[in-house]
């Protein structure tokens, strides 16, 4: 990355007086802590405010329905809040804040830990429009990318070096989750299994200040008790197991759908140009979708609640389906086959929002939908639809995610549901295994990985992904033109301590490269000064490296072809630079010690 991009996060030189404060009265761990903490109150409250802004809005656009109709607003409002924040992406934020999960591994793999100040509360506005008008997303992401801007421009305040500012970024991130869904350990999981950051034991203290303060300023505001009232309908025995482990598998291909869906969707909405295309196109579908199965509509928080509760007749209200309950099950059905329409409508055509709250809503209709499928075949052991309910939603998002430890503390956290700690774990798994049989990541880092710009637990794959290319490049090497003449090239070559060097035509195209060592019969043959020139000594270089290709590739080119410097290319053949063998393994030497010192 262009040194130009960034700030310097070591930077000695400090601004403000509450800045050069703690840089004299607070150790590193010290100052650590305290940002912690700020990072839980900050994202906590902003948590409530994202929460508090969508439910406004819904009242607002929602009172007064009646239940026993279809209303037509449902096609109406989805378009609306689209295109509102679509043009407020476009003319006030003037970036691109969706995917907000991703944007943060982004920035943990590939920008240094650097978030855009304006993250801080252009996705509270977004997704609160979007949702409030019933977008069929999430509000989670939005705010873990909130809470992770936040930790990143505390981070950059105060100058701290680039593992605290990460290390920050974790801790807005889990803070934001804990605030949310008043669920710190999950918040922490969350860090850990999605972010993949990969922390020590000391590390964890200002994760767990993070999720602590967040969860505890939550409580505070709104009461502690637990977003899902869940009571229990039949204790799990041992004869559950098989319906579990089938649950599993289900809510793994289940997830397997909405993912590749979703991308698939995504590459259809990209291949169109035009802004007012996409958004045609994803107005259009989601305002049907709602418009026929209005459980779509919003984070289908509320759905979920009745199927919960065991009043799951109230997901036909405002349906064409209100009045005839044997419809149910199909509209479940519709349901789980359409969200991913309705989602990835909702974020394509312009809308901002996560993943979150849908994989928690899809997880929830197909484990009740499995129940009473389950319970119609009359097969030997009757299954309770509001447990698998429940079980569905962690079976979905595990899948959905690669979390499995997040989704099984964030349920229990979620609903209360303790008790179903053995099962939660039995579906999790289960859909966990499912999944990776067929998909290596998670919905948020697949894209990432594709391009090798995705951060591991791998220690060494890690330490790679985070080496900067543009860092290593010698880009003001000696460049020789195809015509020089030998005797022009000696007192060029006299001057450089190099021992390569790179033949570029006029249009900066790369030609070839000249090495000393093969040349050498001819340097000091002055007859051949005027006769020689470097197109006629330059040979094919080994390799070719090509400036967007992860460092684990170029680290591969040298290791088959030998060489001790290669040429870097764009992808119009243009000559970048020059890349020494040499001054890349100390510097991943250097980034290793760095990476591994507490």
């Amino acid at each position: 990355m262009p040194q130009s991009d960034i700030s310097v996060p070591n930077s000695p030189v400090k601004t403000g007086f509450i800045s050069q404060w703690a840089d004299k009265h607070l150790s590193k761990k010290q100052l650590t802590l305290v940002l912690a903490f700020l990072v839980g109150v900050l994202t906590a409250l902003a948590a409530q405010v994202l929460k508090g802004l969508i439910d406004i809005i819904r009242e607002f656009l929602t009172h007064g329905f009646d239940i026993k109709q279809e209303n037509w607003l449902f096609l109406i409002y989805p378009a609306i809040g689209i295109l509102l924040t679509a043009l407020f992406i476009k003319y006030v934020v003037r970036d691109d804040i969706g995917h907000g999960v991703t944007k943060i591994l982004f920035a943990i793999s590939r920008r240094q830990g650097h978030i855009k100040p304006h993250n801080c509360w252009s996705s509270i506005i977004a997704s609160s429009i979007t949702i409030g008008f019933g977008g069929s997303v999430g509000a989670e992401s939005p705010v873990v990318l909130t809470g992770s801007a936040i930790g990143s421009t505390l981070g950059k305040a105060f100058h701290v070096d680039q593992k605290t500012l990460m290390l920050l970024i974790g801790c807005g991130a889990s803070g934001a989750i804990a605030g949310i869904f008043k669920a710190p350990f999950a918040g922490l999981l969350f860090t850990l299994e999605v972010l993949m950051l990969d922390l020590t034991m000391a590390s964890l203290l200002p994760l767990l200040v993070s999720c602590v303060t967040a969860s505890v300023l939550t409580y505070a505001l709104v009461g502690s008790a637990s977003m899902f009232s869940f009571h229990l309908e039949h204790t799990f025995t041992i004869d559950r197991v098989p319906s579990s482990i089938v649950l599993g598998i289900v809510c793994g291909l289940i997830s397997l759908y909405f993912t590749w869906a979703t991308n698939a969707l995504e590459d259809f909405f990209r291949s169109k140009r035009s802004m007012w295309t996409r958004y045609a196109i994803g107005a259009i579908t989601v305002s049907v979708c709602i418009f026929f199965l209005p459980p779509l509509y919003g984070e289908g928080y509320d759905s979920i609640a009745q199927l919960l509760n065991g009043n799951s007749m109230a997901l036909l209200n405002n349906s064409i389906f209100y009045g005839h309950p044997d419809m149910l099950l199909p509209m479940l059905g519709l349901i789980i086959l359409t969200k991913v329409f309705a989602t990835t409508a909702t974020t394509s055509g312009g809308g901002c929002g996560g993943l979150f709250a849908p994989s928690l809503f899809l997880g929830c209709v197909s484990g009740y939908a499995f129940a009473e499928v389950w319970n119609l075949l009359n097969l030997p052991v009757e299954i309770s639809p509001r447990n698998y309910a429940l079980l569905g939603m962690a079976g979905v998002m595990t899948a959905v995610m690669h979390a499995p430890l997040t989704s099984i503390f964030l349920i229990a956290e979620l609903t209360g549901g303790y008790d179903m700690l053995v099962p939660l774990m039995i579906v999790t798994v289960s859909a966990y295994l499912t999944i990776i049989a067929f998909e290596p990541h998670s919905i948020y880092a697949m894209r990432l990985a594709k391009k090798g710009q995705l951060i591991t637990h791998h220690k060494d794959r890690a330490i790679l992904t985070l080496m900067n290319m543009d860092a290593i490049i010698d880009k003001y090497c000696l460049r020789i033109a195809p015509d020089t003449e030998l005797g022009k090239m000696v007192n060029l070559f006299a001057k450089e301590k190099a021992d390569t060097f790179a033949v570029v035509d006029g249009l900066g195209t790369l030609r070839g490269i000249i090495n000393l060592a093969n040349i050498r019969k001819v340097l000091f043959r002055q007859e051949l000064y005027h006769s020689l020139v470097a197109a006629q000594l330059m040979e094919e270089p080994p390799g070719i490296v090509y400036i967007d290709e992860p460092m684990s590739t170029v680290m591969d080119h040298f290791e088959a072809t030998g060489a001790s410097v290669l040429p870097v290319v764009d992808k119009g053949n243009k000559f970048v630079g020059l890349i020494y063998k040499e001054k890349l393994y100390s510097s991943y030497r250097q980034m290793l010690v760095d990476f591994s010192e507490e």
